[in-house]
C-alpha cells in the first residue's frame, strides 16, 4: 500500500479549506468581461456615483475602460481612463450659464423649457467628445456591456448600437418619469409624486396634491417628448446614415435595467419592474478612508463644539454666489464657537481669515460627514450630499439653489433632518437661528440616525447588487426576458384608451340597436293595437232576428 505524505495532505486540507469558505461566503468564479463606462455629464457629482459603480466592477475583476470629460475623483489602478476634456471656450460658455444660478431664482419650469427650446452646452459638451477622434479607439474592442451615465443625453445610445452589445444605465437619483418608461415602470399618479412634488412617505396624498400632480407629470411627459425629438435628431446625426446601425427608437427599447442613487426606505413607495435596480449609497464607503492632515488635525480639535461643513456642491462655485451672499454668510460661519470646514475653488481670494474657518478647493465629503465630531452639513440639498449626510447621521441645513435641489431641502424639512433657507434671498439672522436650532434640538440629529439605520437596513449592499445585477445582464445577453412589455406599448396601448374606446363604443352600438329594436317593437305593437280597435264585431243571428 501507497501511503500519502505529509506534504500532500497539508495540501489537500488547504484545497479544501479554501474550497469551503469560498462556498460559505458565497464567492464564485468570475468571468472576466470588458466593461466600457460612458460618463459625458459636466457635473463632477454624478461622475462620483458613475465611477464608484466602476470601481467595485473593477475591483472584481473586470476588465474596466472609462471614457469622461473630466478627471474623476473616484479611480482604481486597474480602470483604463479616456479622458476628453472639452475645450476651453465651451468649458467657459458653461461656466458663464451656471453663473447666474446663484443670482437670480428661475423656476423649474423656465428651467426645463430653455433646456429643450436651446442647443445648451452641456449637449454640446457631450456630443463633441462622442465626435473626438480619441473616441473611435473604443470602437475597435469587443466589449461585452455598456454602462452609461444618463442625463437626458440619449443620443449617447450610439455607442452601444455601434458595438453591438447591451446597455445599463447609472441615474444618480430616485425612479422618476425620464427613466421610468426606458424600462416600463407604470406611471402612478395617484399617488407617486411628479420629479419636482414632494411628499411624505406613506402619506394619502390629498385631492389637490392629486390634481395637481396630474397636471405636472402631464407637463414633465410634454417636456420628455419634445427633448426626445431633439435627441433622436443628434443620434442620427451621429449615426451618419449608417443603415446596419439599430434606429434611436430600437436603442430605446433595448436598455437592460438602470441603477438608481436610490433606496425605498426614502419613500415614497412606488411600483418598481425587475429594470430597476436601487443602488443608493454606492458612493459611500463601507469604511471611511484616512483624512488629509491638515482636515484631519482641524476636525480631531473641533472638541467639545464640534465641527460644521459648509458646501455648495461640484457644479455651484463660490464665485456664482451675490458677494454680500457671501459675506452674509461668512458673518454667521464665522461668529459661531464651532470650527468649519469650507468648501471655496480660490484659495487666494477667501471671503474673511476667521480662526474657525478652513477653506478648501476641494473635499473628501464622505469621508469629512463620517468623522464623530461633525455636528452640521450645510448643504445645497444635491442627491449626493444629502444621502451622505443621511448615511452618516448628519442633521443638515439645506440651501437649495435649482434643479432637483429645491424638492431634496423641501424633503429635509418634512422628515426633521433639518431646516431650509433661501441662499437668493439669504438675511443673516434667519440663517443664524436655522443654524443654531439644528445644532442644539437634538430631534433633528435623532430624526437623521433613526433613518440612517433603515438606509443602511438592507439584504444586499449596494455594491454586491451593482455586482450581480451586471454579472446577471453579463450572463444572459442583455437579460432581454426582463423588460416589461409597457416598453413596446403606445399611450394608448399602455393607458388602454383603446379598450376603452372600444368598449365604449360596443356599448353606444348595443344601446342604439336596443332602441332601434325596443322602437321596432313599440311600432308593432303599437300597430297591432291600432288593427284590434278598428275590427269591428259581428252581430248575433238573436240580434238580426229582432
Amino acid at each position: 500500500m501507497k501511503f500519502w505524505r505529509a506534504a500532500d495532505i497539508s495540501k489537500l486540507i488547504a484545497i479544501a479549506a479554501i474550497t469551503f469558505m469560498a462556498i460559505s461566503t458565497g464567492v464564485q468564479p468570475v468571468h472576466s468581461a470588458n466593461i466600457l463606462g460612458v460618463f459625458l455629464s459636466p457635473s463632477p457629482s454624478h461622475l462620483i456615483v458613475h465611477m464608484s459603480i466602476m470601481k467595485t466592477l473593477a475591483e472584481r475583476g473586470h476588465n474596466v475602460t472609462v471614457v469622461t470629460g473630466q478627471k474623476s475623483k473616484v479611480n482604481h489602478e486597474k480602470i483604463h481612463n479616456i479622458i476628453i476634456e472639452p475645450s476651453e471656450a465651451l468649458q467657459r460658455k458653461f461656466n458663464e450659464e451656471l453663473s447666474g444660478l446663484g443670482t437670480k431664482k428661475k423656476s423649474m419650469w423656465k428651467m426645463l423649457t430653455r433646456v429643450i427650446t436651446a442647443d445648451t452646452v452641456m449637449f454640446t459638451i457631450q456630443l463633441d467628445v462622442l465626435k473626438n477622434e480619441r473616441l473611435q479607439e473604443i470602437y475597435e474592442t469587443n466589449y461585452d456591456l455598456v454602462i452609461m451615465g444618463y442625463f437626458m443625453n440619449n443620443f449617447q445610445w450610439i455607442v452601444p448600437a455601434k458595438l453591438n452589445c447591451p446597455m445599463i444605465l447609472s441615474w444618480t437619483g430616485q425612479p422618476t418619469e425620464m427613466i421610468n418608461e426606458l424600462v416600463g415602470v407604470p406611471h402612478e399618479v395617484s399617488y407617486v409624486p411628479s420629479y419636482f412634488m414632494t411628499q411624505k412617505n406613506g402619506e394619502v396624498p390629498s385631492f389637490s396634491s392629486r390634481l395637481l400632480n396630474i397636471f405636472a407629470n402631464a407637463a414633465l411627459r410634454l417636456f420628455i417628448t419634445g427633448m426626445d425629438i431633439r435627441l433622436e435628431a443628434r443620434y442620427k446625426e451621429l449615426a451618419a446614415g449608417d443603415t446596419t446601425l439599430r434606429t434611436y427608437h430600437q436603442m430605446r427599447e433595448n436598455v437592460s435595467l438602470i441603477f438608481c442613487n436610490s433606496h425605498f426606505s426614502e419613500g415614497p413607495i412606488r411600483p418598481l419592474v425587475p429594470g430597476i435596480v436601487e443602488i443608493g449609497g454606492i458612493q459611500i464607503k463601507d469604511k471611511p478612508d484616512p483624512l488629509p492632515k491638515t482636515l484631519s488635525d482641524f476636525l480631531n480639535a473641533s472638541k467639545p463644539n464640534g465641527a460644521k461643513l459648509f458646501s455648495l456642491g461640484s457644479i455651484m462655485k463660490a464665485s456664482n454666489v451675490q458677494p454680500a451672499t457671501v459675506q452674509i454668510i461668512y458673518k454667521v460661519l464665522s461668529s459661531l464657537k464651532q470650527n468649519v470646514i469650507w468648501k471655496w475653488e480660490d484659495l487666494s481670494n477667501t471671503p474673511g481669515n476667521a480662526s474657525n474657518i478652513l477653506y478648501q478647493k476641494w473635499l473628501p465629503q464622505d469621508d469629512i460627514l463620517a468623522h464623530p465630531n461633525l455636528k452640521l452639513f450645510i448643504t445645497h440639498a444635491g442627491k449626493g450630499g444629502m444621502v451622505e449626510s443621511i448615511y452618516n447621521g448628519v442633521p443638515m441645513v439645506a440651501m437649495p439653489v435649482f434643479a432637483e435641489q429645491p424638492a431634496n431641502a423641501d424633503k429635509i424639512v418634512s422628515s426633521g433632518y433639518g431646516l431650509q433657507v433661501d441662499i437668493l434671498n439669504l438675511k443673516e439672522e434667519p440663517f443664524r437661528e436655522a443654524i443654531t436650532e439644528v445644532l442644539n434640538n437634538p430631534v433633528y440629529r435623532n430624526n437623521v440616525q433613526a433613518f440612517s439605520k433603515l438606509y443602511r437596513d438592507r439584504p444586499l449592499s449596494a455594491r454586491e447588487n451593482v455586482i450581480y445585477w451586471v454579472e446577471y445582464v453579463l450572463r444572459h445577453r442583455g437579460a432581454a426576458h426582463m423588460q416589461s412589455p409597457l416598453v413596446r406599448m403606445n399611450f394608448l396601448q399602455s393607458s388602454s384608451l383603446d379598450v376603452f374606446l372600444t368598449i365604449i363604443v360596443a356599448l353606444y352600438a348595443i344601446w342604439k340597436v336596443l332602441k332601434w329594436a325596443f322602437k321596432g317593437l313599440r311600432k308593432l305593437i303599437r300597430l297591432a293595437i291600432g288593427k284590434f280597435k278598428t275590427v269591428k264585431p259581428r252581430k248575433s243571428k238573436k240580434s238580426k232576428k229582432e
